[in-house]
């Protein structure tokens, strides 16, 4: 499989690289920055939607200048193994919670900062209810899967034109069957429908680097891609919203929002949750300038309003 060595060759700070093997014999694929601050809360950071560790590579080093970092491969994602999810959402969810406990269990990570983006987020809050002795702070980047599918066509925010795209072409197929169809085509796919992720990261590559990352990272056989489409009610909705469950988090677990003030999900979550949440520390931020990859669309101010969350705990 592909590497993107390059990423991690970027990162200035001292990490290791490899796989964590889990009691179920499946393998999670997981950088660790900053190993020698262990007197902090460490950070562990997961990915969302078609994505890998890869894609944190603008944040990596600062958010581990003062703490250990962890970020993985999602099962049947990126580099991870890739098993057969059952097809029942809520078995699907559970598998990958599951993974992520076992994962937590193999690295010897008492509680930790969990900060999780899109479909990472709503594992993240999953997570967070199954086990929430084991996080200190919830940080929800954007997530995906929160509100309920509105009755009110008016009401659904309009998704971003390459979801239609995609949407358009593949019907009921997985959701990136199309980039495996294309073989050796794929990154010049990824580079049609995504243009705008080449320009996130312009900074670190000016060459299609980035690009063919996210193409490998989901070539492979399409096992969390299949589970997330399993999970989901449409590409922007959760046949089991988390919204609907959130308050089965316990109150004295503080959780913060981050949203890109441009971004196509739901912003209204933030702010739902706080009602659900009335003696529970709930706070939301927009930050300008950005989308739903806000930590790619502005790096240095995700970083630094993630560092300050991090500081708070700690």
């Amino acid at each position: 499989m592909f590497v993107c060595s390059r990423d991690i060759q970027c990162i200035k700070n001292r990490f290791s690289a490899g796989y964590v093997s889990l009691q179920d014999q499946n393998k999670i694929w997981t950088l660790t920055v900053s190993p020698e601050l262990r007197d902090k809360t460490p950070l562990v950071m997961v990915h969302g939607f078609g994505g890998g560790i890869g894609l944190w590579i603008q944040n990596i080093d600062r958010l581990s200048s003062r703490r250990t970092l962890h970020a993985f491969d999602l099962l049947g994602f990126g580099r991870s193994s890739r098993p057969t999810f059952p097809s029942d959402p809520e078995a699907a969810e559970d598998q990958f919670v599951s993974s992520i406990e076992q994962w937590r269990e193999e690295m010897g990570i008492k509680d930790m900062i969990l900060l999780g983006h899109s479909l990472g987020g709503f594992l993240a809050a999953s997570y967070s209810i199954k086990y929430p002795q084991r996080v200190k702070h919830l940080i929800l980047v954007d997530p995906w899967g929160f509100p309920t599918l509105p009755t009110d066509p008016n009401e659904m925010r309009s998704p971003p034109a390459w979801v239609k795209a995609i949407a358009a072409v593949l019907g009921r197929s997985n959701p990136l069957a199309v980039v495996r169809a294309a073989g050796p085509w794929g990154p010049r796919l990824v580079q049609r429908f995504r243009p705008d992720l080449k320009r996130k990261f312009e900074e670190f590559f000016e060459d299609d680097t980035i690009m063919e990352y996210i193409y490998h990272c989901n070539a492979q056989t399409p096992s969390g891609e299949s589970a997330f489409k399993t999970m989901m009610e449409r590409f922007g909705w959760a046949k089991r919203p988390m919204l609907l469950r959130f308050n089965l988090i316990p109150k004295t677990l503080p959780i913060t929002f981050i949203y890109g003030a441009e971004t196509w999900i739901d912003r209204n979550t933030g702010e739902k949750a706080k009602q659900l949440r009335p003696d529970s520390y709930v706070h939301t931020l927009a930050i300008k300038g950005a989308s739903h990859h806000v930590y790619a669309d502005q790096p240095g101010i995700f970083n630094e309003v993630v560092e300050e969350i991090c500081d708070a705990v700690d």
